[in-house]
């Protein structure tokens, strides 16, 4: 990927795939198991600043608890969704984090706190209606 492809947190759109993105780590939390529709998963969160602002970064599965605070990472093939009206940034299975040099991204001190904002109304992805009718499921058009 280019440094052109390269996006600022703050830029970061909620329903965006193939992400690139370089930031520090600046929070972390332990991973634990939460309940999802596919069953039970291993996440942890992070909060990455850049010099455009900061955004909370959700790790799934093996990626979870990989980050540390402090450190300086280049992420590439993240996704971005939306929570409470925030952008929120996915790092998943086929995401690739890289650690860089410390001088690659600014002190925590000088990160905004700026976030990229989505709207309320944004949907990952939508989702579909089943009727049941004349004796079988009959896929609906989405909501």
């Amino acid at each position: 990927m280019s440094e052109k492809e390269k996006k600022r947190i703050i830029d970061l759109k909620a329903g965006e795939e193939h992400v690139h993105i370089t930031g520090r780590v600046l929070e972390t939390t332990p991973p634990r198991v939460i309940q999802t529709r596919r069953g039970p998963r291993t996440i942890s969160n992070a909060v990455i600043g850049d010099e455009s602002g900061r955004v909370q970064a959700t790790l799934w599965g093996s990626k979870a608890g990989s980050l540390e605070e402090g450190e300086v990472v280049e992420i590439k093939e993240a996704w971005t969704s939306s929570y409470r009206g925030k952008v929120q940034l996915n790092i998943g299975r086929s995401t690739e984090v890289k650690k860089l040099e410390d001088t690659a991204a600014p002190s925590p001190e000088e990160i905004p706190e700026e976030q990229p904002t989505a709207p309320d109304t944004f949907r990952s992805k939508p989702r579909r209606r089943f009727t049941r009718r004349r004796g079988f499921i009959r896929q609906g058009g989405y909501e």
